[in-house]
């Protein structure tokens, strides 16, 4: 039989890691376009360094989906803490392969995407690079990118 509890709790965890995308959203453009861009503004800018001041948000989110996590599971009251957490673990981490890994090449392997959507995202967040400076800019998303910037050929790209 289904223990329902669990099943509950790995909905709120997934239904945090879908959730995230807005939050993600929201701090991207309001806070790191925003009184954050002094961290942010190395993400815009070409360097051949492995690190970035920008990584120092991994950091942070990290820590928290950490804290949260261990505070949650070591309070039995407050579990549903640590599922928020581990959604936002999962978050992180889809974020961490397709941005870091796919869409800036952060390893030293190329990939070749051919996944619709997954160009669709590379697409997107090139656009929103065209721009290196705090204003002026679109597609703050990290893994939703609307349809507009869906490749319309091989020959577009």
């Amino acid at each position: 039989m289904m223990n329902w509890e669990l099943f509950g709790y790995i909905a709120l965890a997934l239904t945090t890691a879908c959730l995230m995308e807005g939050v993600a959203w929201f701090t991207h453009k309001y806070l790191m376009h925003g009184v954050l861009w002094f961290l942010h503004k190395s993400h815009h800018s070409h360097h051949d360094k492995a690190l970035e001041w920008n990584d120092l948000f991994a950091v942070l989110f990290s820590v928290q989906s950490m804290g949260m996590i261990i505070w949650g599971f070591q309070n039995p009251e407050w579990e549903f803490v640590a599922w928020i957490g581990i959604g936002i673990a999962i978050y992180g981490t889809a974020y961490a392969i397709f941005h870091d890994v796919i869409v800036h090449n952060r390893l030293p392997f190329r990939f070749n995407i051919k996944h619709p959507y997954l160009r669709r995202i590379v697409k997107a967040h090139g656009a929103h690079h065209r721009s290196q400076s705090k204003a002026d800019n679109e597609a703050f998303g990290f893994l939703y990118a609307p349809k507009k910037y869906a490749p319309q050929n091989k020959a577009n790209e």
